[in-house]
C-alpha cells in the first residue's frame, strides 16, 4: 500500500493537496480516496472500486474512446477562457457558487468561457448543493444569460426535494450529482422526478459494475464524472463511461488537468476533447511514487488506520 499527496494548481472543493492511497491486487493498482470529510461507512464504497479495479477487473467496454469535458475552476475571466482554449474540449464544466457573494464574478465566468468555446460549444455549471430553492432559480436565470444558454446545471441545491423544486421553476436542465453518490438510495432521484440527468461517478458508487446498475436502474442520461483521482483510479471512471449503453454527453473526466502532478509517468489527460477507454489501470512510476509520498507520518497512519477500518466494513456481512 502506498499512501500519496499531490498538490492541486488551484483550490477544489476546498482543498489544496489531494491525498489517497494505492493499493496492489492480482491485476494490478486501484485507488483508495475518499475525501477526509466522509466517513467509514460512506467510504466503503470507493474501496470496492479500488478491489473490483485491482482485483476483479472491468467488464468490456462498448466504445473505444468518450468525450471529455474541460473543468474551469472558480477563478477569473482571463484564466477560465484560457483553460477552455488550451484544452481542445468542445463542452467546459465551471465551478459556481465558490462563496455566498460569486454571483457577479461566476457571470464573468460563464462569459469568458461562452467567448473561448464559441456558439457550438456546452456549457454546464455546478453549484455543489450550496444554493436554496429561491437562490438556485435567480442564479440559474442570470448564470444562463450570461452563459448564452446552459446545458445543465449540476446540483444546485442539497436535497432531492429542493431539485424538484428548482427543476419546476426553471428552463434550464438539472443534474444531480452528490444527491446520487452520498445518498441510500441513489435513484430517489429519478423516482422523485428531481433531474434531467444523472451525473455518476463509479469510485463512490462502489465500482464500475455497481455503477451500470445504478444508470440503468434511473433511466436517466448520464454523464460520468471524476472524484478527483490520479490517473490510477480515473481509469475506472473512463471504463465506466466506456461500458455504458449510451453516452449522451461528454463526461467530466479531464481532471488530471487540476494536479500538480501524477502518480504515472503518461497521465490520462484528453487529446482534442477525447480520452481512450483504457483495459486496465495505468502502471504507477517508481520515481513519481517516491516524489509524492506523503511526507507527514502521522498523515500516512491516519489513512493506514482508516483502510483497516473500512476493509472491516468492506468485509463485514450486512446486517439483517
Amino acid at each position: 500500500m502506498f499512501v500519496y499527496a499531490i498538490p492541486l494548481r488551484t483550490r477544489f472543493r476546498g482543498i489544496t493537496v489531494r491525498e489517497g492511497m494505492l493499493i496492489r491486487g492480482e491485476l494490478g493498482w486501484g485507488e483508495f480516496c475518499p475525501f477526509p470529510e466522509y466517513g467509514d461507512r460512506e467510504a466503503v464504497g470507493w474501496l470496492a472500486t479500488a478491489v473490483e479495479q485491482a482485483m476483479v477487473g472491468w467488464p468490456a467496454p462498448v466504445r473505444e474512446r468518450v468525450p471529455v469535458n474541460c473543468t474551469v475552476p472558480a477563478v477569473d475571466g482571463e484564466r477560465a477562457g484560457r483553460i477552455v482554449r488550451e484544452s481542445g474540449c468542445a463542452t467546459a464544466k465551471v465551478k459556481v457558487a465558490d462563496h455566498p457573494g460569486s454571483l457577479a464574478e461566476d457571470m464573468v465566468r460563464v462569459a469568458a468561457v461562452r467567448e473561448a468555446i464559441g456558439a457550438d460549444g456546452a456549457i454546464r455549471v455546478d453549484a455543489n448543493a450550496v444554493w436554496d430553492v429561491d437562490t438556485a432559480v435567480r442564479h440559474i436565470g442570470e448564470i444562463d444569460r450570461a452563459a448564452g444558454g446552459l446545458e445543465y446545471v449540476e446540483q444546485p441545491c442539497r436535497t432531492v426535494e429542493e431539485l424538484a423544486e428548482v427543476r419546476r421553476r426553471v428552463a434550464v436542465p438539472i443534474a444531480a450529482d452528490e444527491s446520487i453518490r452520498r445518498a441510500e438510495d441513489p435513484l430517489r432521484v429519478a423516482v422523485a422526478g428531481a433531474a434531467d440527468v444523472a451525473v455518476l461517478k463509479c469510485t463512490p458508487l462502489g465500482g464500475v459494475r455497481r455503477a451500470l446498475a445504478v444508470a440503468d436502474a434511473a433511466g436517466l442520461p448520464t454523464v460520468v464524472s471524476s472524484a478527483l483521482e490520479t490517473s490510477v483510479g480515473l481509469a475506472a471512471q473512463i471504463a465506466l463511461a466506456g461500458a455504458l449503453p449510451q453516452l449522451e454527453f461528454a463526461c467530466g473526466l479531464g481532471t488530471i488537468a487540476l494536479f500538480e502532478g501524477d502518480l504515472v509517468a503518461e497521465s490520462l489527460r484528453p487529446v482534442n476533447g477525447w480520452l481512450t477507454v483504457p483495459a486496465t489501470a495505468p502502471e504507477p512510476d517508481p520515481a513519481l511514487l517516491d516524489k509524492y509520498r506523503h511526507p507527514d507520518p502521522d498523515r500516512t497512519a491516519w489513512w493506514l488506520d482508516r483502510y483497516a477500518r473500512v476493509s472491516a466494513l468492506l468485509d463485514a456481512p450486512e446486517a439483517e
